[in-house]
């Protein structure tokens, strides 16, 4: 059991909200079915998808007073609004805004959630760097944020796991229209900035496929860190324990 999982990645392009829902719950049935089957360790996948304008609520107690905007300035805008399983409270996402949703049998990587949000928010910061963007994190605010002042939210994080499959992930603001977080108070932080890629870096700004190459790196490199780290503990576990390690 020593060979990293494998890990697929599936590309879904642009997708409406409820339906790439359902494709996360696919994906987390067929996790939980290869963790059952006692075969090689499924890792699981990493989704990528470009949604259509929509704001997302959670079921948080007051996550639906920061939805600021009227039916009517929702209309002419062109956005929808739906409920969702995450955690975390209210944001939005749209054309260029790269969303990310690692879907993945947390307990092969021995993390708790603490540990997978930190491993995350590492891997976003790695990509932003990679790209031209000092970021990093801001305490009591999950999520990845600009160095430069005033500090500015560059990626949203909110997850749900399901018998210990991760669902849900990250959206990194690309080419976003950033004019659309007027609509709510982003993540519930009342007078804190969201920026992009774009807004950064100008001309420079990568394109999407660029970003989701360098994400899906980040990412994969960082979890296979946390498997080498678990194959340790479980080694280590054994040893003192008598019994055969991994």
């Amino acid at each position: 059991m020593s060979g990293v999982p494998d890990v697929t990645s599936i590309d879904l392009g642009r997708l409406g909200y409820e339906a790439a829902y359902e494709e996360q719950c696919r994906r987390v049935a067929e996790v939980e079915a290869a963790r059952a089957s006692g075969g090689p360790p499924r890792g699981g996948f990493l989704l990528s998808v470009e949604h259509d304008p929509v704001i997302t609520v959670s079921r948080r107690a007051g996550a639906g007073a920061h939805l600021l905007a009227t039916p009517e300035q929702l209309a002419a805008a062109g956005v929808t609004v739906a409920e969702t399983d995450r955690g975390g409270d209210i944001t939005y996402h749209g054309p260029g805004q790269l969303v990310m949703y690692p879907i993945l049998d947390i307990n092969l990587y021995n993390l708790g959630v603490h540990d997978y949000m930190r491993l995350l928010e590492d891997a976003v910061i790695d990509t932003c760097a990679a790209l031209g963007v000092s970021a990093g994190r801001e305490q009591g605010a999950t999520g990845v944020w600009t160095l430069r002042e005033p500090r500015a939210k560059v990626c949203a994080m909110g997850v749900r796991f399901r018998r210990w499959v991760s669902m849900h992930g990250l959206a990194i603001n690309v080419r976003t229209n950033l004019g659309h977080f007027g609509l709510i108070v982003p993540c519930g932080l009342a007078g804190r900035d969201v920026t992009s890629l774009e807004r950064e870096l100008g001309e420079a700004c990568p394109s999407m496929e660029r970003v989701r190459r360098v994400l899906e790196g980040s990412l994969r490199a960082r979890l296979e860190g946390a498997w080498r780290v678990a194959l340790e503990k479980r080694a280590k576990a054994a040893a003192t324990s008598g019994r055969p390690g991994p």
